[in-house]
């Protein structure tokens, strides 16, 4: 039953757009106070008690209450709350690679991950700093090339200028999410 109180919910606007994800304990919270509202796989709007009154269908999620179970809900729309967050993408080397797409910068190629390593366009010894500006994904070849020079003095031309990644809330719960549920697809592709 933890497990099930655990399990991700997807938390949506006044406007429909994904905001956060939630567990399903806080969900339950919220819907029962009628901060919110369940949205089913037919995107049909429910109150608490109206979504008691769902049945569980096979491969749901669902806690046990007096007289039958009640259903984890997947999504929940928010009946006030209209912001939607600004996600700060931070600077790991994970991030790196989802932004070059794990290809090298310097000659194209897309070498198992193994062989990718993080490059300083100005290096470190030169006053380069850690930024999303002066660090790109380089193969252990390209990186091992250009050593300690800048890339006009390796002869090496990046394919194309490293840059600050502006993910929406949807693409952060598509790259950083493991689990997502079918009933998320419609909110996620419409932002």
């Amino acid at each position: 039953m933890t497990d099930v109180l655990a399990s991700p919910v997807l938390i949506l606007n006044r406007y429909f757009e994904p905001i956060q994800l939630t567990t399903a304990k806080r969900a339950f919270v919220l819907l029962y106070g009628g901060v919110a509202s369940a949205i089913d796989e037919g995107g049909e709007a429910h109150d608490f008690d109206a979504w008691r009154t769902l049945a569980v269908r096979e491969g749901d999620e669902a806690i046990p209450i007096v007289g039958g179970a009640l259903r984890v809900p997947r999504v929940l729309h928010l009946h006030r709350y209209d912001r939607t967050p600004r996600v700060t993408v931070r600077l790991t080397r994970r991030n790196l690679m989802l932004r070059d797409a794990h290809q090298c910068q310097y000659c194209g190629r897309h070498p198992p991950l193994r062989d990718l390593n993080i490059d300083h366009v100005v290096p470190r010894s030169r006053g380069g700093g850690d930024s999303w500006e002066n660090l790109v994904t380089a193969c252990r070849n390209c990186n091992l090339r250009k050593g300690w020079k800048t890339p006009e003095e390796a002869n090496m031309n990046l394919s194309r200028r490293p840059y600050r990644p502006r993910w929406t809330m949807s693409a952060q719960i598509l790259l950083f999410t493991p689990r997502r549920f079918k009933e998320w697809e419609p909110f996620l592709k419409a932002s």
